[in-house]
């Protein structure tokens, strides 16, 4: 489906991917992967090399660190340590990107309904969710496991979009990833790359095919505003 096909209603709802979106959590998440490097005693790797692979999740991180592959005899048990060692230090250096304070208050005054669809499991969600009070105003959170298909398959946008009360021509989401945005366009939403996100490669950004870009959180506003007027 089009990600076209719909620009002339107007935006009721938005949907955030979580990591790299709403949370800064590469700090974190590096410091698990370099805990476990030196635990076999590996060198540490910087985090400007970690940061673009987070989005990639701790099987991209593994393959970064360990250059292991998911088949790997010993890729679960890694993953298990990774799993272990982050769900007690996720929460020490993650930050909420600048101006998403600003942005949620933006929405809850406009009664624009939003909510929170991440490919992390929920055991490692909720504690994030948990620590940062204003995520907890969300109206839905669904987790990589919380239904049986995660992104890049679009169950999961509808399902946080019938949660919210909207439907997906009147909704949008935004993430870092490709399975965001081909999630996004699966389920019939408009979608916004996060330009500020954990982005690999930006030379491959316009194959993504997502709605627009926006550099900062706070652009979202202004996106709502010009794309609202517009649909008019």
């Amino acid at each position: 489906m089009s990600v076209k096909s719909h620009s002339h209603e107007k935006i009721d709802a938005v949907l955030f991917d979580l990591d790299g979106t709403l949370l800064d959590t590469a700090s974190d998440l590096a410091a698990t992967l370099n805990a476990l490097l030196l635990a076999q005693q590996l060198p540490p790797l910087p985090l400007s090399a970690i940061r673009p692979m987070i989005s990639e999740g701790a099987a991209g991180l593994l393959k970064l660190g360990f250059n292991l592959s998911e088949k790997d005899p010993k890729f679960p048990r890694l993953r298990q340590q990774f799993i272990e060692y982050y769900s007690q230090h996720s929460c020490e250096q993650t930050q909420l990107f600048a101006g998403v304070d600003t942005l949620i208050d933006h929405l809850e005054t406009n009664h624009v309904a939003w909510g929170i669809v991440t490919n992390k499991s929920e055991a490692l969600t909720m504690p994030l969710i948990e620590h940062f009070p204003l995520l907890k105003k969300a109206k839905c959170i669904v987790g990589g496991d919380t239904l049986s298909h995660s992104k890049p398959h679009p169950k999961p946008l509808l399902h946080a979009c019938e949660c919210i009360k909207s439907t997906p021509k009147h909704c949008v989401y935004i993430g870092d990833a490709k399975r965001d945005i081909d999630a996004a366009n699966a389920a019939g939403m408009r979608s916004l790359i996060a330009l500020y996100g954990y982005i690999p490669n930006q030379a491959e950004l316009n194959s993504w095919h997502a709605t627009a870009m926006i550099n900062t959180p706070l652009e979202l506003i202004d996106w709502l505003k010009q794309s609202n007027k517009t649909n008019h």
